[in-house]
Order: C-alpha cells, then structure tokens, then sequence
C-alpha cells in the first residue's frame, strides 16, 4: 500500500525519552514533594521509573500518561486529593520551564522527517504531552514547519489509546486511516493506530518500551525513526 502520512508520537519517538523526561520529572517531584526526598523518589518509582536501571517502564504513568493523569496519581500519593486542580496547572507550568532545556532529539531528526516530506509524506504529532508542550519542546531543532498536524491530549482529540487523533489527522489532511503510518515507542501508540485502522503501526526502541514489548503489538519494530525512510 502507498502511505500518505506519518503521524509521530513525541516523547521516546522524536525526543529521547530518558534523556527529556528524567530531569524534568526530578525538578517536579521534588516540588511536589515539599523537599522531601523520600516522597520525591517515590512519586517517580511508585509510577513507573526504576531506579536501579534509570528507566522508566514501557506503558507505566509517567512513560504514557498525560499532564493531568500524573498530577491525579501524585496528588493522591502525597495525601492532596482536593488540590488536583491547581496541582496540574502547576506541572504544565513545570514542564513548560523544564522542557525546553531538557529536550532531547533522536539523533539525525531534522534530517530524517526532511526526507520523509520530501517524499511527499504529510506529517503530524500526536502526543500525551500538551500541544503547547509540542512547540516547546521542538522549535528549538527547527522542525516544526515539516508537520502538517499537531495534537496533545488537550487538542479536543481525546487521548491514547482512543483513536481520535488519527481520525483528526486525516480529516485535516483528507487521506484515510488506511493511509496513515502510526510510530510510536509505547503500547498506547500502537494501540491508538489499531483502533483507529492505521495502515501500518511502528514500535521505536529510542523510548519506554523493549522489542519484545513492542514486537507483540506492532507491524514493525525499528532501532529508531532513522531507519523509515528505507522501511514503508
């Protein structure tokens, strides 16, 4: 089949997960926490990250949740149910201030999503982070004006694993799901391309989740975003 778009996820697909996320998670758990370093390490360990091999598991809250589901979890952690609200306005605040430093690309990404919109690709992101997260976070590689779509969870699409951003990339482009390539480096992109019937769905191993992880839910498995040029 011939494909008429890449709809990328953003963290551990076009940035390096680890590399992006960690820092940023660190300075916010520590706010969260109050300066307890206990309490800190926990909000991190107790969703996701582990600590002795500096990873964060594939699938796990802060590999895949959004802004508002981790300020949820953590509020809930720290005893401050009631104050969910402002506690998640205050991350968005953080990852804001801390993204933008912290971003890591995948190496050779302006080069590689170049030659895929020089083959006539369109391109778009789709991401748990928020789409002000989306500018934040790229601007500085100079590739936003290869992508032709941007969603966050908070773009009025839904969210992963629901299919809504993919429905709303082809409407906006006017191509068919079937026509879509979907790449993403945890579970909740391969779900979101095969609920909506992508035509193909890509597992990274640049974010959250191993082969073997990947190898159970998607077409294809790829070292990283490098190799699609040669690969759809």
């Amino acid at each position: 089949m011939s494909f008429a778009g890449i709809l990328f996820d953003k963290d551990g697909t076009l940035l390096d997960f680890n590399r992006t996320w960690l820092p940023i998670y660190r300075v916010a758990a520590a706010e969260f926490a109050g300066g307890d370093a206990g309490l800190a390490e926990s909000l991190l360990s107790a969703h996701g990250y582990d600590p002795a091999s500096g990873r964060f598991a594939g699938g796990s809250l802060l590999a895949a949740g959004n802004n508002r589901q981790i300020a949820t979890a953590w509020a809930a952690h720290c005893g401050r149910d009631e104050e969910v609200e402002p506690l998640a306005r205050r991350l968005h605040e953080i990852f804001h201030e801390q993204g933008a430093r912290a971003a890591t690309p995948i190496a050779g990404l302006g080069a590689t999503l170049a030659t895929l919109k020089a083959a006539g690709l369109r391109l778009g992101v789709a991401t748990a982070d928020s789409h002000d997260g989306i500018l934040n976070t790229l601007r500085t590689f100079d590739v936003l004006p290869l992508f032709d779509f941007l969603a966050g969870y908070d773009s009025g699409h839904g969210v992963k694993p629901e299919p809504g951003m993919v429905f709303a990339f082809c409407r906006a482009l006017a191509i068919a799901p079937q026509q879509v390539v979907v790449v993403g480096d945890n579970r909740h992109d391969i779900e979101m391309g095969r609920n909506a019937g992508a035509g193909l769905c890509v597992g990274v191993l640049t974010g959250t989740s191993t082969r073997a992880e990947l190898e159970a839910l998607a077409d294809l498995v790829l070292d990283d975003i490098g190799a699609l040029p040669q690969s759809i």
